[in-house]
């Protein structure tokens, strides 16, 4: 799951222990929150930074839950089309797990995986949520934890 570190980052989530993920605003990437269970992981990327790439770990503690920003009118999410009986958006609420002692730079994610392996090296690829296989997923915590 990728977010901007100026916007929100593991700092931020390390000092909120729990956050809803909201503002995700692609119908794919939403898909994806839907299929998010209640204790799967997720990897925390750090996009639109120098240089981007994985920073640390967060678990899903609540799934399948309608993002209130859709309707606040004031928010850069709201979604005039989005009614309240039947909500466009749903998101996930997540929680810290830890932070790696050193970030996974996307440099080494395209060193280390191929685009069919991790969506995340895809060139063009701008999800902002995206799915890790399994022995992809182990993989990159041996890399995140032995730093």
């Amino acid at each position: 799951m990728k977010s901007e570190p100026d916007v929100y980052s593991i700092a931020d989530l390390a000092n909120d222990p729990t956050e809803i993920w909201d503002g995700v605003r692609n119908y794919q990437a939403r898909n994806f929150l839907r299929e998010m269970q209640v204790d799967d992981l997720a990897f925390f990327y750090h996009s639109n930074t120098k240089p981007p790439g994985i920073v640390g770990l967060m678990k899903i503690i609540e799934a399948d839950i309608v993002d209130p920003t859709q309707f606040d009118e004031s928010s850069k999410y709201y979604d005039p089309k989005s009614q309240p009986e039947e909500p466009r958006w749903r998101t996930v609420k997540v929680g810290y797990v830890e932070t790696f002692a050193e970030q996974i730079t996307l440099d080494t994610l395209k060193a280390t995986f191929s685009p069919e392996e991790l969506l995340v090296v895809k060139r063009g690829n701008r999800l902002s949520v995206m799915p890790v296989d399994e022995a992809v997923a182990e993989k990159l915590l041996e890399m995140g934890r032995s730093a």
